[in-house]
């Protein structure tokens, strides 16, 4: 056999090389396309949740709405049917800043009541790697009830999730919840019953706004902040005040006490949340602090 000539040893080396390189091209290229797709949505997302706050068009929203444990069912009725009385108050809020504004520019459509045997996943902590296994925990957990109740994820602009549970015995009430800041999903936790209705949905809307680019108007202690925590900040006197202002969840009654609203006619959209949210255009007075409040309503 000549040195020149290819040996079988030679062609083997020299077609696996030329496969491996194959391989390697077509890898390069899955992950590219893979990557560009990723990025091509991302900004495809992030343009589109911009949009809802421009206010060219209605946005729609869905309330989903879980049952855990013997909530009542004449008080989940009667959470239904009230989301249609919020949808109208926003809409009332609405047209003090856009007085043009002649439809709801906020659709809210209820879904559920959906059982559940527990309840969504916690407050995310602070670091990167909780808010990553939060951020699969409450897909995992929002995609079955989902699921369950039908709810067309792709038709939304925004989705709220209400988990109603019964009052606890000896205890006060509660209602909190959580929101991705200018994101598509918030979650609200309400202890049910037929006095609790209007409270429920107030924090419906507080963690909706959330997802718009609302920010809270109380301080950590869970006081209102002023003037941006009032429903009327120019008003003369300026308390009692009206209602609530949605991102402030109270409504101050005095300078040393404030409770929570008692019905969903109660609640306001003050202008620095208005500015938030793309409902005002002007800027407006730069001024913070707490009202001392020494009564505060905590939920």
């Amino acid at each position: 056999m000549h040195a020149s000539e290819p040996t079988e040893c030679g062609n083997i080396v020299h077609w696996s090389m030329h496969r491996g390189a194959w391989f390697y091209r077509l890898r390069v290229t899955l992950l590219g396309s893979v990557l560009v797709a990723v990025c091509a949505w991302a900004c495809f997302d992030v343009m589109d949740r911009r949009a809802r706050t421009e206010w060219n068009a209605p946005i729609t929203v869905g309330v989903v709405v879980m049952r855990l444990g013997d909530v009542s069912p004449e008080a989940l009725v009667r959470l239904t049917e009230r989301v249609r009385v919020l949808e109208r108050r926003l809409s009332m809020e609405l047209r003090r800043y856009r007085p043009e504004a002649q439809q709801p520019m906020i659709r809210l459509v209820p879904y559920g009541p959906v059982e559940v045997t527990e309840p969504p996943p916690d407050v995310p902590g602070t670091t990167l790697w909780e808010r990553l296994v939060h951020t699969v925990e409450l897909f995992q957990y929002t995609s079955a009830v989902d699921r369950a109740a039908g709810v067309p994820t792709l038709a939304l602009d925004s989705r709220i999730y209400l988990l109603a549970e019964p009052p606890r015995s000896g205890f006060d009430y509660s209602v909190e919840g959580y929101s991705e800041a200018g994101g598509r999903v918030g979650v609200a936790r309400v202890s049910l019953d037929a006095t609790t209705v209007d409270l429920g949905l107030f924090v419906v809307a507080h963690e909706l706004f959330h997802t718009l680019g609302a920010s809270d108007k109380y301080d950590e202690h869970g006081r209102t902040r002023i003037p941006e925590g009032l429903a009327e900040p120019d008003r003369v006197p300026l308390f009692p005040q009206p209602g609530a202002e949605i991102m402030a969840r109270n409504r101050v009654v005095d300078a040393t006490r404030e409770i929570a609203p008692d019905s969903l006619e109660e609640l306001y959209v003050g202008r620095w949340t208005a500015r938030e949210i793309g409902w005002l255009t002007a800027p407006v007075r730069q001024r913070t602090e707490s009202a001392p409040i020494a009564d505060a309503t905590r939920y």
